[in-house]
Formats: C-alpha cells, sequence, structure tokens
C-alpha cells in the first residue's frame, strides 16, 4: 500500500475511540421517521450530520427540504475533475424502539458492552453510513487529500419506503452526478464472513377484493343459494400456484433473468440447509420450486405471497353469515428484468379470468418497487473485493438480497451508475429488533474497508 494509504488507515486507527464517541452522539438522538413527535428530532439528527460532514472538510453541505423528512447532502471534490467520483448513500432515520419492548437499556441511549455498542439505528444504519464519513476525514486530515471526489446524501424516510426519494434524484441529477455508489446498510452471517450484495428483489404490492350479496345476509335464509365471498376468494387464492409450487400467472416468469451457473456457485458459498432453515422457522416441513435450493428461493427467485386475509365474523361465538366481501393482500419479491407494473397487470388479468360470475372481483396496486442486479464482474465490484481483503482482512463472498431497498434500483434507473452494497453489519445485529447494536470491530474494519474503497476506485481505468 502506498505511504497515503497507510498514513489514513493509521489516523483512523488512532482516532477510533473518538469515533465511537461521535457515533453514540449521533444515535442519541431519537430519529424516528413515522412518528410526527419525533419530527424536531429528525430535523435535528439532519443538522447534526451536516455538522459533522462540515467538520471532516465536506464543501457545499446543506439540508434540503423534501415534502417530508430532509436530505443532507455534502461533498469533497478536491481530487479534481479528471479523478472518479464516489456517491455514498445512507439513510439517518430509525424505526421506534422503547425500553418496554424488551430493551436492556433505553435504546437512544448507547451503551458499549461486550465490543458492541447497543441503540436504535447502531447499525441501521447510523453506524453504517458514519463509516464513509470518518473515511473521508481520515483521508483529509492525515494528508490534506484524498484519491477521489466524494458525494454524500443522506435521506431521513427509508424507514418510510423513501417516498420523496425518487423525486430528489429526478431534481438533482447533475448534483448528484457520479461514477459509482455505495451503500452500507446491509450485513453479513458472521464477522469472518463479509459480503458483497449485487442483486435485490423488487416488489409489487396489491389487494384482491371480492363482493358479493349488497350486505352479510343470513346463512340460514342464503345459504347454498349465494357464492360466499369468503370462498370464492380462497378459490381464487387456491389457484396462484400449481403443484409443484411455481406461480400459475401466465407470463409471470418470462422477464426474469436466469441464473448463470456462476452465480448459483456463488449462492451456493451461502447454502442454507434443511435442518437450519427447519430451524429457523418452525414449520415442519419446507416448501418451494424444486429445482431450485434454499438460498436460491429466497434471494434469486420471484414470489408471490398471501399476506392477508380479512372477511366475515371474527369475533367470540357465532354469527352466521355470509359475508358482504373479502380481501386478501398479496406481495410478489421481483427479480430481475421484472418489471413490477407488468407483474400487476398479469396478475390482474389472470384473477379475473379465473374469477367466478358468482362474484364481483377486483384488484388494485398498492405499491411496487424495482428490482436491482449488478454483475459482479463489474469493475466497480471487484474494487469492493479488493478493499475488504485489505479493510476488512477476508475475501468476500457476492451475494443476493432476499429483501428491497428502492433507492439501489432508482440510483441505477435514473444515473445509469453501478451501486456496491458493501455491508458492514451482522445479520444477528438485532435491525428493527430489541437490543439493536453494532460491533465495535465492525466499526473499525468498515471504515478501513471504506478506505480501501475509495483508494480502489481510483485506481480503475477511466
Amino acid at each position: 500500500m502506498s505511504t497515503v494509504i497507510n498514513a489514513t488507515q493509521q489516523y483512523a486507527r488512532d482516532n477510533l475511540g473518538r469515533f465511537q464517541s461521535e457515533l453514540m452522539d449521533f444515535l442519541a438522538i431519537p430519529s424516528v421517521s413515522t412518528e410526527s413527535e419525533h419530527a424536531p428530532d429528525m430535523a435535528r439528527a439532519a443538522d447534526w450530520l451536516a455538522d459533522q460532514l462540515i467538520s471532516v472538510g465536506a464543501e457545499n453541505v446543506r439540508v434540503v427540504p423534501t415534502a417530508g423528512h430532509p436530505v443532507v447532502y455534502g461533498e469533497w471534490l478536491g481530487a479534481g475533475p479528471d479523478a472518479r467520483t464516489i456517491l455514498v448513500y445512507g439513510h439517518y432515520d430509525v424505526v421506534p424502539a422503547d425500553q418496554a419492548d424488551g430493551w436492556e437499556t433505553n435504546p437512544f441511549d448507547p451503551v458499549e458492552r461486550d465490543g458492541f455498542l447497543y441503540a436504535r439505528g447502531a447499525s441501521d444504519d447510523k453506524g453504517q453510513l458514519f463509516t464513509h464519513v470518518k473515511a473521508l476525514e481520515s483521508y483529509l486530515r492525515s494528508s490534506g487529500s484524498a484519491p477521489v471526489n466524494m458525494k454524500f446524501f443522506f435521506e431521513g424516510e427509508e424507514e418510510l419506503a423513501s417516498p420523496n426519494l425518487a423525486p430528489f434524484l429526478n431534481e438533482n441529477l447533475d448534483l448528484l452526478a457520479a461514477d459509482v455508489c455505495v451503500i452500507s446498510d446491509t450485513s453479513m452471517p458472521t464477522l469472518e464472513e463479509p459480503a458483497i450484495l449485487h442483486s435485490l428483489r423488487g416488489m409489487t404490492y396489491l389487494e384482491i377484493h371480492v363482493t358479493g350479496p349488497h350486505d352479510d345476509l343470513h346463512s340460514g335464509f342464503w345459504g347454498g343459494a349465494v357464492h360466499n365471498p369468503a370462498l370464492a376468494l380462497a378459490e381464487i387464492l387456491s389457484q396462484l400456484h400449481n403443484p409443484d409450487h411455481s406461480i400459475a400467472v401466465p407470463g409471470f416468469y418470462d422477464d426474469v433473468v436466469a441464473l448463470t451457473d456462476a452465480e448459483r456457485n456463488e449462492i451456493e458459498k451461502t447454502a442454507i440447509s434443511d435442518e437450519q432453515a427447519l430451524q429457523s422457522t418452525g414449520v415442519p416441513a419446507l416448501w418451494g420450486e424444486a429445482d431450485f435450493t434454499i438460498k436460491e428461493r429466497v434471494t434469486a427467485r420471484p414470489t408471490l405471497e398471501i399476506n392477508g386475509i380479512g372477511s366475515g365474523w371474527t369475533g367470540v361465538g357465532p354469527k352466521t353469515i355470509i359475508p358482504a366481501s373479502a380481501m386478501a393482500k398479496v406481495s410478489c419479491r421481483l427479480v430481475g428484468n421484472q418489471d413490477p407494473h407488468k407483474v400487476f397487470d398479469l396478475i390482474d388479468a389472470y384473477v379475473t379470468s379465473i374469477a367466478p360470475p358468482s362474484v364481483s372481483v377486483r384488484c388494485e396496486l398498492i405499491t411496487t418497487g424495482e428490482p436491482a442486479l449488478f454483475s459482479f464482474d463489474l469493475p466497480e465490484m471487484r474494487a469492493g473485493v479488493r478493499a475488504y481483503e485489505q479493510g476488512w482482512g477476508v475475501t468476500p463472498m457476492f451475494t443476493r438480497g432476499g429483501g428491497s431497498i428502492p433507492v439501489v434500483a432508482d440510483i441505477a434507473r435514473l444515473m445509469g451508475i453501478p451501486v456496491v452494497m458493501m455491508g458492514f453489519g451482522l445479520d444477528d445485529d438485532g435491525l428493527h429488533g430489541a437490543n439493536e447494536r453494532f460491533g465495535i470491530e465492525n466499526y473499525k474494519r468498515g471504515i478501513a474497508t471504506a478506505i480501501a474503497f475509495m483508494d480502489e476506485i481510483s485506481r480503475l481505468e477511466s
């Protein structure tokens, strides 16, 4: 490694105690985006983050209002117009937390215990995003410069599904222009098994509504003559999958990108055994497409799930009725190159085609999210591998995420740049649960890896 990066890494090691203290100050702000009473805390967190960017040497720092919570932006362009530019995304908002939920300590009174920092947002995502801020500081304070230009944008609505992020991106494409985006908001199985995500699933979320009589009917008067909407809904839902557990909707798989042998080999490195799956879920037997492994099913294959069903009388005691209506909430996890709106249209058409004439049926689209898929052979992905090898000390695996981070697809679609998802947390950090934590060693290695990533990106050919 060069003298500059050696000095940068040494600065980060020497200042880890202060970096930890600053992170704890950040974690103490209850920036809960989903509760209106925390709006002042959201503003305070945004201002605090902006002040941090200024203090490390970023310029053009601003807190940008949106229709909801603000976006924090800052940049350092001292590497010059010919140098590569990294865009760092993260979110400073957190989900609600209360000590009564099972926390051992106040979730917004950060504590260090057994090598971990415990607080809401420690891993998701304050601790992880802060690694990149401290990486820039380490370069600028140790040598006065960095090998790449850096742009930061941190939102405050990720836990609200980012309703105002796409408009912000559309309005600020020139401001955010970069060669690559890096996001640290994911995790790894253990400290010695780092992972780079190269795929996330998208989402089509809909409701199926079935209506029959104009009101609930007495089952003694009309039972046997009127098609029960709850039964009709069950009949429709039972036809959404084939006997082999594949999805029965015609055309559903048409745009799915087939897994290559190389991708399947990479997925196999993080395989889940039948025994592990049974223990983790508590189900008596597993289910799914036989031609795919468990890990492939939950990360690389599309799904159609029934999330909830509602109809009729569910209170205590009997009420003999034929309900007037029934509904089901249905979600589809999508993979590249599926279009969430096309998938809804396919489901809508299929449900309409199999609906019995004795009831009325309609599908309502609730929300969508684009899937994201990047080749792990991209130069930026390989730079991420080398960064982990230097900063983390371990070669990372490439893996697919079963969930969705809408901003990833938005950035890829609107900006046309690759997104490298370099997670520094652990799978068991307790995200969204009680006693969320972030390992101090993860924090230390994360900063070192972020420093190395900046250096590796600077070495890529234009």
